[in-house]
């Protein structure tokens, strides 16, 4: 790249090292998450995100510079995935649109790649909030100017970017007081960081494949998620608690994890480690023979994944849920759940299409547009029922020829208090306008469990303390779940509300759920309380008061 400019299949080559090292490094951008909860996916999303721009261009040969980045846009729209992932993939479709008409690239057609990028980036996000994405995508686009001065070199121009995204990166905190709060950086731009990083690795000969290792806390470990990840040949997982020994490394220590398999995962909490990896048949006690050597083990977990994966694969299959039938003229709704509880009961309400999603497991644009895009009716609403959900509902809306109204549910309480306003054979608008409408009288609770200490708006919390988030703020840490669902509703004033609903979640038991109820009760005799399955993961209880 510092010899010659770059075509079609040398920006190929970089935009698979940037998808490389953000796979490698992709747990370190989750675990920046601003709330102390149990699911942080911005990483995760990023990275698939940039899978499906891979994807679209990993069987091209395009020469053209300016048609391959076309792809890779391509590509990142219909994958994107949260709003990290929209955002990314609207930086690409910027890049792509300065590269148009572009054979090679040369420092003057990158920079001005760079400052479309910035460009539609801003244009794409309604309220653009500084001390983001966003903001490290200006930066860049900045830096990439000024290098026009200094150098005619993409290498070099690079390495200049590079240092702008990660100075830009440290800065996000001056910007937003609730990164400072939570002692961590913006999540978004770290993975933009990664990306560009990752490209310039490529250049200088560096490994794409060894991760600037960081451990997440106990109780953030993802292990459900791990479960879609299942590669072929790693068919047993194995967990293992242990505490190391003196002089303990971690980078060696993954390194040598990565000889035995895949999936590896490091949590740590008061001294105590927990390492989650999958591997083949035959290495399915080299991790622990291995760990014997370093520390001493408390607990040994193995399962065989394959047998999982066919135990869920029947679950699915025999778990039918019968949607609402739309008739062409009629009004369809499309929603997003996150549990099959809450399906079940959307669909009661006349939902027409769900699609899987929620916290950790983001739906791309491309899932939401596959949920209608056959459907035989032109009238179609959706429901993200998720804030980090909303922009790639919007952009499926935009990618399809069909009348599509999105009603910015930020939650399941939000989006089962809109469906109460559908009359499938009524007026688009009008319809879509009552949702909207309805979703801010709503109160919505969250309770789950905190994966980290910090203080955030005045609520102190310790890991592992119970804890509510009210319309997506942090309100409530306590140390039992009880005590958050009193407390929360007792900060939302649910006595001056008619109905308080609970959702329980796939970790919470039926009877201690009804146990809970009864107490709101007593407490709250003049309210209606009810009491559902959810199933959703990560969160005892999604709370609804009306």
């Amino acid at each position: 790249m510092s010899k010659k400019p770059v075509d079609g299949l040398e920006l190929k080559k970089l935009v698979e090292a940037g998808l490389a090292w953000l796979r490698v490094n992709h747990q370190m951008v989750n675990a920046l998450n601003v709330f102390p909860v149990p699911d942080g996916d911005t990483g995760t999303n990023m990275l698939l995100t940039m899978q499906a721009a891979y994807n679209e261009i990993a069987n091209t040969g395009h020469q053209s510079a300016g048609q391959m980045a076309a792809a890779v846009a391509q590509g990142a729209l219909m994958g994107a995935r949260g709003n990290s992932g929209v955002i990314l993939s609207q930086i690409l479709r910027g890049f792509a649109r300065g590269l148009h008409g572009v054979e090679v690239i040369d420092a003057a057609s990158m920079a001005r790649a760079f400052a479309e990028a910035r460009d539609t980036a801003y244009k794409g996000v309604v309220r653009p909030v500084e001390g983001t994405i966003l903001t490290v995508a200006k930066d860049v686009a900045i830096a990439a100017e000024a290098a026009l001065s200094e150098t005619d070199r993409l290498s070099e121009m690079l390495r200049i970017i590079v240092a702008a995204a990660d100075e830009s990166v440290q800065r996000t905190p001056e910007f937003l007081p609730v990164l400072k709060q939570a002692g961590v950086v913006d999540s978004g731009g770290k993975g933009l960081f990664f990306i560009l990083e990752g490209m310039l690795r490529l250049i200088d000969g560096l490994p794409l494949d060894s991760p600037l290792v960081s451990v997440q806390p106990l109780s953030a470990m993802n292990l459900e998620n791990a479960m879609g990840e299942v590669e072929e040949g790693q068919d047993w997982e194995v967990v293992i608690d242990f505490r190391p020994n003196n002089g303990f490394e971690l980078q060696t220590f993954y390194t040598k994890l990565e000889e035995m398999g895949t999936s590896i995962q490091v949590g740590e909490g008061e001294g105590m480690y927990r390492m989650h990896i999958h591997t083949p048949l035959e290495n399915r006690y080299s991790p622990i023979d291995y760990i014997m050597g370093i520390g001493t083990i408390t607990k040994v977990a193995m399962e065989n994944l394959l047998a999982q994966m066919d135990e869920i694969g029947s679950q699915a299959n025999a778990t039918q849920i019968e949607m609402a039938n739309v008739e062409p003229g009629q009004i369809a709704v499309v929603t997003v759940s996150p549990g099959m509880g809450l399906s079940r009961i959307f669909a009661s309400l006349g939902v027409t299409a769900i699609v899987a999603g929620g916290q950790t497991m983001n739906p791309s644009t491309k899932d939401i547009l596959d949920a209608f895009e056959n459907l035989p009716t032109d009238k179609i609403i959706i429901l993200p029922n998720n804030k980090n959900i909303v922009l790639a509902a919007n952009q499926a809306k935009d990618v399809t020829v069909k009348q599509v109204k999105v009603v910015p549910s930020r939650n399941v309480p939000q989006g089962l208090a809109a469906m109460l306003h559908l009359n499938p054979d009524g007026d688009l608008e009008k319809i879509a306008e009552r949702m909207a409408q309805s979703i801010d009288g709503v109160v919505a609770g969250e309770i789950t469990v905190a994966v980290r200490t910090v203080e955030i708006d005045g609520v102190s919390v310790q890991e592992g303390q119970a804890i509510a988030l009210m319309n997506g703020k942090l309100a409530v840490s306590a140390e039992t779940v009880e005590s958050a669902v009193m407390q929360l509703l007792e900060k939302a004033n649910a006595a001056d509300y008619e109905l308080i609903a609970l959702f329980y979640g796939e970790d919470m038991r039926h009877q201690e759920a009804n146990r809970i109820a009864d107490l709101i009760r007593e407490k709250y005799p003049n309210q209606e309380i009810e009491v559902q399955e959810g199933g959703q993961p990560h969160y005892h209880f999604i709370i609804s008061i009306e």
